[in-house]
């Protein structure tokens, strides 16, 4: 029987994708869905911009009737109205309508957006309900208009999610570039937001994408620097929290604020707690869901008529906070109440954001405890401004784990340069609080409890690290197609083969597809056929530089087991199959480094030869006589 080592030439005309030319053909059709991409996330960045506006100025026409009577545009703070007693039910009302909303429109609309979508992107394809796009934001707009005690930053991140998904459902796309661009969507309002666009694109790789690609990160930063240029249009272009210019601190006051975040990871622990506690306190309700946030709405009521502040989005207590200047009597009361309110109203189920929320009290906490330490030690050189911003932005590190987010957000929403050596020490020490002790996060919580497990780490794929010689069989077996089936069979039992699928080539060395052992005994007729009748053709081919990743998607694209591996100068060097594949998955944990890995996989591969031998012996002695 001819069998042909390796060494064959290979048709450059059938190894187009691994020559110079299909190469840069590969090359420039990856480069322009990326520039396609790039376009549908800025586009969405530019509607959503639009949507931020319209949002809050939704709001604020929902608070100025609920709370005032007119019908305005502009902002003012439910915490002045006078509706005395009355207010208690004005957040009721709100929640009444939120509840018929989810009933008759879609349950997703409850809680602060950012793990609905997570569950989407992990779990569904990043396919979210068109219908989010104008529910979201109409039925928060009503609950945070009525003083319901959130920001607009997690319905505007849910909205924009939500488009994006929904272009990416009209467009023929993939998977992974619908989650880019829901990613997109989704910063790009939080970006138009708060004006802090590096922050936002840190927060999709955290909490949204799950990785670091230029494919990924560059249409997520071309729509947050969209959403950040509509923020400067549409709403200001300085600092969403302007603060008192600080000063760089000492080594010692640089301690003390890396001990005040580690103080505020517990609380960001325990306020998880909480959260999730009463959650599922309402769970245990014998009434249906559609009146929880109703319910939730009293006790913001009641919370609201002792403490008017409370009540509604509350930017305007976060720059009061940063300030340090209110009596700290009062920023305690913010401080516990806005907890309090905000935490069963979330636990209600009605539509809201946390980050707001967990920014006022982490302010709050920090300044108590800046000025407690101030109280015992006058000469220590901290401020309670400063201890304010790493409260705030240490409470967000741990309750959520976005750690880049929280540091980088807190520099670009107040413009203070200064801050970066203590915000890095207190969201370290309450990341690291967050690491240890909690388990899932605010934002993980809700859907680990529905069996979704979200990425811990954001380590590269391993089969982006391999390439496809460090894993190849360079053993491959290449047969010619003008020999029998029968001479094939029983050259294979001859050379007690325990090979299961095969290399084909043609006359003249070209590459013409693969058969598999098991096509030589479909029928009694097949021993009469030559090799070329049975083939599975393919044009598919590698070479030994090509990433694992990109070989893996080539495989399942064209439905090949088994491709040929090729050289610079087109002879058959190797081949890979599946098996190579998952191999390499297996080991990657426990391998130093690739050549331990080549040679592991050297290993495994020999003993599944041993035992395919083995079995391959036994069928044919069953199935077939030795020739």
């Amino acid at each position: 029987m001819k069998q042909k080592e390796t060494g064959i030439p290979i048709s450059p005309s059938l190894n187009a994708i691994n020559n110079h030319q299909g190469k840069l053909a590969l090359t420039r059709s990856i480069k322009n869905r990326l520039l396609y991409v790039s376009a549908l996330s800025v586009l969405v960045a530019i509607a959503i911009s639009i949507i931020a506006k319209g949002l809050i100025y939704l709001i604020n026409i929902v608070t100025n009737l609920s709370f005032y009577g007119m019908l305005d545009v502009r902002f003012h703070s439910p915490a002045a109205n006078h509706l005395g007693l009355w207010v208690i039910i004005v957040p009721a009302i709100g929640g009444v309508i939120v509840g018929l909303m989810a009933l008759y429109g879609s349950k997703v609309i409850r809680g602060h957006g950012i793990p609905e979508a997570m569950e989407q992107i992990l779990t569904n394809q990043s396919k979210i309900k068109p219908s989010i796009t104008f529910l979201k934001p109409i039925s928060s707009a009503i609950a945070i208009g009525t003083g319901g005690p959130f920001g607009a930053e997690g319905p505007i991140i849910a909205t924009g999610g939500a488009l994006g998904s929904t272009l990416g459902q009209l467009l023929k796309i993939t998977a992974n570039e619908r989650k880019v661009i829901l990613a997109a969507g989704a910063t790009a309002g939080m970006s138009a937001i708060f004006g802090t666009p590096i922050a936002a694109v840190l927060l999709a790789i955290e909490l949204l994408l799950f990785e670091f690609s230029p494919k990924s990160i560059l249409p997520v930063a071309l729509a947050c620097i969209t959403g950040a240029a509509g923020h400067h249009l549409l709403f200001e272009s300085g600092p969403v929290f302007p603060m008192p210019n600080l000063t760089v601190p000492t080594n010692g006051a640089l301690a003390i604020y890396s001990g005040i975040g580690l103080i505020i990871g517990f609380l960001s622990l325990g306020i998880t707690k909480i959260v999730y506690l009463i959650e599922d306190w309402f769970d245990k309700l014998p009434i249906h869901w559609m009146w929880w946030p109703a319910l939730g709405g009293l006790a913001v009521g009641v919370i609201g008529y002792f403490a008017p502040h409370t009540l509604g989005v509350g930017y305007d207590n976060i720059i009061s906070i940063l300030s340090g200047t209110i009596p700290l009597l009062l920023v305690l009361r913010l401080c516990f109440f806005k907890f309090l309110s905000w935490a069963i109203a979330l636990g209600s189920g009605t539509s809201g954001g946390t980050l707001a929320p967990l920014l006022t009290i982490g302010g709050a906490a920090g300044a108590i405890i800046g000025a407690v330490i101030l109280m015992l030690f006058p000469n220590s050189g901290i401020t309670i401004p400063m201890a304010a911003l790493l409260g705030m932005s240490s409470m967000f590190a741990g309750a959520s784990r976005a750690y880049l987010t929280s540091i980088t957000f807190a520099l670009e929403s107040t413009m203070q340069s200064n801050a970066l050596l203590p915000l890095l020490g207190a969201c370290t020490a309450s990341y690291l609080v967050s690491f240890f002790l909690m388990e899932n996060t605010i934002m993980t919580e809700k859907i680990a409890r529905r069996g979704v497990a979200t990425p811990v780490s954001f380590e590269p794929d391993v089969l982006s690290k391999l390439s496809v010689f460090d894993v190849m069989n360079k053993d491959a077996i290449v047969l010619s197609a003008d020999n029998p089936v029968s001479e094939v069979k029983a050259w294979l039992l001859a050379h007690n083969s325990a090979a299961h699928d095969f290399i084909v080539v043609d006359k003249k060395g070209d590459y013409i597809g693969t058969f598999k052992l098991g096509d030589m005994y479909n029928t009694s007729q097949v021993q009469k056929l030559n090799l070329g009748d049975i083939v599975h053709p393919s044009a598919l081919m590698l070479t030994g530089n090509t990433t694992l990743r990109l070989a893996a998607e080539l495989m399942a694209k064209h439905e090949a087991e088994l491709v040929p591996v090729t050289s610079a100068e087109n002879k058959i060097i190797g081949s890979l199959s599946y098996k190579e594949i998952i191999a390499a998955y297996g080991l990657h944990n426990n391998e130093a480094d690739k050549t331990s890995l080549s040679i592991s996989l050297k290993r495994q591969r020999l003993k599944i030869m041993s035992k395919g031998r083995k079995l391959m012996n036994k069928d044919s002695d069953a199935r077939a006589p030795r020739n």
